[in-house]
C-alpha cells in the first residue's frame, strides 16, 4: 500500500472516531419520521388542489339557493301508507275526507255551478191553470167554477192535510166521448175538476192520506135511487202523471129509474195528480147512468197535468 492511502484511511477513522453515529433504533425512528413528514406533505398537497377546484366552481356556477315557502302554506304530509286487508287482499285506497257540516253519501256542490231551480210555491189559481177540452169532447156547455167536494166520502175519512191549504178552486165540467154527437145531444160524463195549493212539502201527504183511505174502506154503503147500494173501492196501477198520482175506482150495481138492479155496474174513476206543491184531481160522475171510460179519464188527465205545468212555467 502507497503511503498516500495509507495516510487516507487514517485521516478516515479519526474522522469516524471523532462522530456519534447512534444505535440502530435511533436510526430507524429517524427514518420513519421522515417517512411520515413526507406522506403529510402529500396529502396537504392533495387538500389544497381540492379546496382550490372548490373554490373555482363556486365563482364559475354559484350554488342556488333554496326559495322559502310563503308564509302561512301547510306543508303537505306525506300520505299514509297503505295497510293491508285482513283477508290478505290489496289495500283499499283511503277515503276521502267529508267536508264540514255534509252528511258521509252527498254529494258537494261546487262553487258556482247550481242545480235546476225549484218551482216556487203559488199563492193563488188563475183560470188558465185549469185544462181545456179537446174539441172532439165539447158540447156546447162551458165549464161552471163552483164550491164542490174534491173527493167522495170513504168510510168518512178525514185529511190532515185539509189544513194546509193555500188555495183550492173546483169546478164542473161537461164533456161528451168523441164518437158521439156534438151540441144539442145528451152528454156521456162530467168532471169534478179541482185544484189546489198546499203549503211547501205537504201535497204529498194528501196522497199518502188518500191511498190509506182507499185501502182502509173496501167497501161502504152508498144512497141509490130507491135504496143504499154496496159500493166496493179500489186503488188501480197508474201510470205516474206529474210528480205522482193516484187512481181508484168505486164500484156499485148499477139501477134503473125505478131502483130495480140493471145487471151491470156503474163504475167512477177519481185521479189525483201531483204537480210540486199543487194537486189537480178528476173525479169522474158519469151522465145519466153512464160509467167512467179509462181512456177519456187518461187523455183528461194528461190535459189537466200540461195546464198546470204551463202555469207553474
Amino acid at each position: 500500500m502507497s503511503r498516500e492511502l495509507s495516510e487516507m484511511y487514517r485521516s478516515l477513522a479519526a474522522d469516524a472516531d471523532a462522530r456519534d453515529l447512534g444505535v440502530p433504533e435511533v436510526l430507524r425512528h429517524q427514518a420513519d419520521r421522515r417517512a411520515r413528514l413526507r406522506a403529510a406533505g402529500s396529502t396537504l398537497a392533495v387538500a389544497l388542489v381540492v379546496v382550490g377546484v372548490a373554490a373555482g366552481t363556486q365563482v364559475v356556477a354559484p350554488q342556488s339557493a333554496t326559495v322559502p315557502s310563503p308564509a302561512g302554506t301547510p306543508t303537505p304530509p306525506a300520505p299514509p301508507s297503505p295497510s293491508p286487508s285482513v283477508t290478505g287482499g290489496s289495500a283499499s285506497p283511503p277515503a276521502s275526507p267529508t267536508p264540514p257540516g255534509r252528511s258521509p253519501g252527498t254529494t258537494a256542490t261546487s262553487p258556482g255551478v247550481t242545480g235546476a231551480a225549484q218551482p216556487r210555491t203559488p199563492t193563488s189559481i188563475p183560470d188558465r191553470a185549469f185544462f181545456r177540452l179537446a174539441a172532439a169532447n165539447q158540447i156546447g156547455i162551458a165549464p161552471e167554477f163552483r164550491d164542490l167536494e174534491v173527493l167522495p166520502n170513504l168510510c168518512g175519512a178525514r185529511y190532515s192535510t185539509e189544513g194546509a191549504i193555500v188555495q183550492r178552486r173546483t169546478r164542473n165540467v161537461v164533456y161528451k166521448l168523441p164518437q158521439n154527437p156534438g151540441a144539442g145531444y145528451v152528454p156521456d160524463g162530467t168532471y169534478t175538476h179541482s185544484i189546489t195549493i198546499y203549503r211547501a212539502g205537504r201535497a204529498d201527504d194528501l196522497l199518502d192520506e188518500l191511498r190509506r183511505a182507499v185501502r182502509d174502506c173496501p167497501q161502504q154503503e152508498r144512497p141509490g135511487d130507491s135504496a143504499p147500494v154496496l159500493s166496493r173501492q179500489r186503488l188501480l196501477t197508474d201510470t205516474r202523471y206529474g210528480d205522482e198520482s193516484v187512481l181508484f175506482e168505486m164500484r156499485r150495481p148499477d139501477q134503473d129509474v125505478n131502483g130495480d138492479p140493471t145487471g151491470v155496474e156503474d163504475v167512477r174513476l177519481i185521479r189525483a195528480i201531483r204537480v210540486g206543491d199543487v194537486v189537480t184531481i178528476l173525479w169522474e160522475q158519469g151522465w145519466e147512468n153512464t160509467s167512467s171510460q179509462r181512456a177519456q179519464v187518461d187523455a183528461d188527465s194528461a190535459r189537466a197535468v200540461a195546464a198546470v205545468k204551463v202555469w207553474l212555467g
